[in-house]
């Protein structure tokens, strides 16, 4: 067990090489436009919208693909029972810029400090902040199309619409997918966690035993 402990202890403490550091730049530099992308994307297709519904969802709010399809949206909602759309109600609006504003001012802090251990963190922070949004939309969508009006004027099913996919509900087609935001929340654990590799690698080559080494 102390050598395990002396391994970790060993194995935090690394310090990060140039090339683990501007990795870790890029990966700061992708973050940015997540704040102004498109993170997801929900269509609505039907004879009665012939040229369709969307909207957009971004890190901070809802935004409709043309004017009025929110409008007809919410229609539809009350139509099956559901409630209304409102970007100012939905709570992820308000604290997601701010976790992506954290995360983006640590990489700086593990960038210029250094540390495997800072580095380590930053990266379960990023995986940590991607599939915790990704659970609290999904629940959001559960808690709209499973609480539904029961006295509404279209009896449907109660059903959760799709992170990623497609639902049929009354006859509307309802399709949701992820957009180049969501990728870069990807992307950018992903350059992280190879910035984790390479310093990791660099500190191997260089702590290699000599050729008088003798085990």
């Amino acid at each position: 067990m102390q050598r395990i402990i002396r391994k970790a202890t060993t194995f935090f403490e690394i310090p990060l090489d140039l090339r683990s550091r501007v990795v870790i730049l890029v990966g700061a530099a992708l973050l940015t436009p997540v704040f102004v992308l498109p993170l997801w994307q929900v269509d609505f297709q039907s004879d009665r919208y012939p040229q369709g519904l969307m909207l957009k969802i971004y890190s901070h709010t809802l935004e409709e693909g043309k004017p009025g399809d929110l409008l007809e949206i919410n229609a539809l909602n009350h139509y099956l029972g559901m409630k209304p759309l409102e970007p100012e109600e939905i709570s992820q609006f308000r604290w997601f810029p701010f976790l992506l504003g954290v995360c983006f001012l640590l990489a700086l802090r593990t960038a210029v400090l250094g540390t495997m251990s800072r580095l380590v963190d930053l990266f379960v922070l990023a995986v940590y902040l991607g599939l915790f949004t990704l659970w609290s939309f999904h629940t959001t969508l559960s808690k709209f199309g499973q609480s539904l009006n029961p006295f509404a004027t279209v009896r449907v099913e109660p059903f959760t619409p799709p992170l990623v996919g497609e639902i049929n509900v009354a006859h509307v087609l309802i399709k949701s997918g992820p957009e180049a935001g969501a990728f870069l929340l990807v992307i950018v654990p992903l350059a992280w966690l190879a910035a984790v590799v390479l310093s990791w690698k660099t500190w191997s080559a260089e702590n290699q035993p000599g050729p008088d080494y003798i085990s």
